[in-house]
């Protein structure tokens, strides 16, 4: 029986069917029909400006550009430009409705503009969704994002992925606080130190946009020198923008302008602040709530408004180099944005990197440095213990530490903490012989032999096999010695020969911010040193050969900077800070630390590069992968003619367990990597040809990938 011949139950269902039928009618007819949810079939479109042009989040480089897409009249008055939204995305031509092409999957992007009219000729799928009405992506970013995609051959989505956060809703419900008026023109303070650096700071609160490599003096007032550069810039009415390399920069950062402005005047960017807080934060300073802004990589991109200031602190640290795609460094990011906006530009640090000197060097930029007698008074004394002098020390053959080593510890001591720096954490992570410093290797896998903490036997870092009975291949020794000692190694050794003192260590698993003045050992990564109150007493600089000796273009620019940021934090000479470092002194690197010249080590290598045609004078950029589908990419690609294809070589073999960082081959793969030079002026061509090959290689399905990178940090 059918459920019209059924019997009523009452209410509507009394009705007769026809009475039901003519409800349905009248109820579709009072009604106009309404688009379901991102589809909008039968939606009427805006009238003005129907057409969005839109970037969708497809970080693939052959769907580089933007896609048209119809607005539906109800959402007209949201989708504005800048604005996030949902589209679908991958509806074939056949797939068309009354003259609107449906079906795709639903993905997100940005709206960048609207139109009266589109390029394409065939029917427009709808907009599925305004996502939010806050307008994040301006004309301003989206053209930093477009000029970072094109130097470092990327896609423009990757780019705003890293310079857009995610969205989180409760903090755009939140209201942004009033800007706040210009502050007073702060006085120079410890800027007076440096023979320019009056000049600086009162050209930033004149509206001016000077251009400055700053070689920072030792001590702890980098952080109140970059907070009034940041004060006098906001005094002009303009905004300013520091990018430093950790939380721990940021915090010491941000306390500087907190006690020189007071609250409100600035935002901090890091991720440690969660995704809520830093997303209303990122918000106030899109919205001109808050003209200045600190933090690490990511706020590279922060949207400041009329941008008057970009500084950068310690380029040369690993933490300012993006690991994901297009993988810019933030130094290159600032530099473009200097350029976009005509602003003032800092790059300071307590070292000098190559790129920092060529700015100098090409005029690009004026240095920032202090005379030589405020040099020599701020630092404190570096002596050196090199192979000779361990040669001659019966203590140095017997134990780890030297003798001038031991007596500056116990004198040190005496008077407050004193700072000792490990190249590796750990324990004993590498193992040598003792006669001829052969690496000590495994005889099933050759991994690198490592000690334990326990004193049992040797034990391969790669397949953790024990080995006992080692001796030399070379000159057939049996005795070992610690190649590089770790940091706990090192604590329990210092903790032996001076048993009264504290030992403290700081490192990758725990990191110290700060130190009390109390007599106390802090031994310390690179990289990982705390802060001690009134500065340290004395600090020992282990194992240099350990970083010079790294088969890197950059060893002995990286070794310098990280011992002068561990020297830096010593008491002045005429304090008593003394300084020992367990190095060659005959290395140009050593020599730059004894006198306190890191321009000068600079410059130097500057010049050897220029020769040689290594970058930052050359541009260049490699290729990795599989060698098959490097030698096929190769082929393909069409680089300009000036290029030079150094290799390709093989690269090490990633061992399972291992690190493994981005570009690196998969764990046991055998790849390849070819490093492509080009003259300066080329870099923007080089880029092109590599990402049109790439791009090529996408569109066509099936084949290998291959990394490309462009100014690689590490190129051996």
């Amino acid at each position: 029986m059918s459920s019209e011949n059924e019997p009523s139950g009452g209410g509507a269902q009394d009705a007769p069917p026809e009475q039901l039928a003519l409800i349905r009618e009248s109820v579709r007819r009072a009604k106009a029909p309404r688009a379901k949810p991102r589809t909008w079939r039968g939606a009427a479109l805006a009238k003005d400006r129907p057409v969005a042009r839109v970037l969708v989040d497809k970080g693939v480089l052959h769907l580089d550009r933007y896609f048209d897409y119809a607005v539906p009249e109800e959402l007209d008055a949201d989708a504005q430009p800048g604005v996030r939204v949902r589209v679908r995305f991958g509806a074939g031509r056949h797939r068309v409705r009354d003259g609107r092409r449906e079906g795709g999957g639903l993905i997100d992007g940005f709206l960048i503009e609207r139109l009266a009219e589109s390029d394409y000729s065939g029917p427009l799928a709808a907009l599925a969704q305004v996502v939010s009405p806050e307008r994040v992506l301006d004309e301003e970013l989206l053209g930093l994002a477009r000029a970072v995609a094109d130097r470092y051959a990327g896609s423009l989505a990757d780019v705003l992925q890293l310079a857009v956060p995610p969205r989180n809703a409760r903090a755009e419900k939140r209201t942004s606080p009033e800007p706040m008026p210009p502050p007073p023109v702060p006085a120079p303070g410890p800027w007076t130190r440096y023979e320019q650096g009056a000049a600086f700071v009162a050209a930033l609160a004149a509206g001016g946009a000077p251009r400055a490599v700053w070689n920072a003096l030792p001590g702890p007032q980098w952080s109140e020198e970059l907070a009034r550069a940041v004060a006098a810039t906001l005094a002009s009415g303009r905004g300013a923008l520091v990018v430093l390399p950790d939380g721990r920069a940021v915090a010491r950062a941000d306390a500087a302008l907190t006690a020189l402005l007071g609250e409100g005047r600035h935002a901090v960017l890091t991720a440690d602040a969660g995704p809520e807080k830093r997303y209303a934060q990122w918000l106030a300073v899109r919205r001109g709530a808050v003209r200045a802004v600190i933090g690490t990589r990511a706020a590279m991109f922060a949207p400041v408004q009329d941008l008057g200031l970009v500084a950068l602190w310690d380029d040369g640290d690993d933490s300012h180099s993006e690991p994901h795609a297009p993988q810019p460094h933030a130094r290159d990011v600032l530099l473009l944005r200097a350029a976009q906006d005509r602003c003032a530009f800092l790059l300071g640090a307590w070292s000098c990197t190559v790129e920092a000197a060529q700015l100098v060097e090409s005029g690009w930029a004026r240095p920032l440095v202090a005379a030589r007698e405020q040099v020599r008074s701020a630092a404190p004394l570096v002596r050196t213990v090199g192979d000779g002098d361990l040669a001659r020390d019966e203590a140095a053959r017997a134990a780890r530490l030297p003798t001038l080593a031991w007596q500056v510890v116990r004198d040190g001591l005496r008077q407050g903490p004193v700072l000792v720096q490990v190249p590796r954490r750990g324990y004993v992570p590498r193992m040598a012989c003792a006669a001829c410093r052969t690496p000590a290797r495994c005889r099933h896998c050759s991994g690198p032999l490592e000690g334990q903490e326990s004193g049992a036997a040797l034990r391969c870092g790669w397949c953790g096999r024990e080995e006992g009975g080692w001796h030399c291949p070379e000159c057939g020794a049996f005795r070992l010695r610690a190649q590089v000692v770790g940091a706990r190694r090192t604590a329990e050794e210092l903790g032996r020969a001076f048993p009264a003192v504290p030992v403290r260590t700081s490192g990758r698993e725990h990191v110290l911010d700060t130190v009390s003045e109390a007599p106390a050992l802090v031994v310390s990564t690179p990289g990982a040193e705390p802060v001690a109150e009134g500065g340290y007493a004395a600090a020992l600089l282990l194992d240099g050969w350990a970083m010079l000796g790294r088969p890197d273009l950059r060893a002995g620019e990286d070794a310098l900077r990280r011992w002068l940021a561990a020297a830096a934090l010593v008491r002045p000479q005429g304090a008593g800070g003394t300084v020992v470092a367990v190095a060659e002194p005959t290395l140009r690197p050593v020599q730059a630390l004894v006198r306190w010249d890191p321009v000068g080590h600079a410059v130097r290598e500057l010049a050897e590069r220029a020769e040689l045609g290594f970058p930052p004078v050359s541009r260049m950029a490699s290729v990795a992968g599989p060698p098959d589908a490097v030698a096929g990419f190769l082929r393909a690609v069409e680089l300009p003619g000036e290029a030079e294809v150094l290799g390709p070589v093989p690269l090490p073999v990633t061992s399972a367990g291992r690190p493994r960082r981005a570009g690196d081959p998969p764990p046991g793969e055998q790849w390849e990597r070819a490093l492509v030079r080009v003259p300066p002026g080329r870099g923007a061509a080089l880029a092109g040809a590599l990402k049109a090959a790439q791009a090529a290689r996408m569109a066509r399905g099936g084949e290998t990938a291959v990394w490309v990178r462009i100014d690689p940090p590490d190129i051996g």
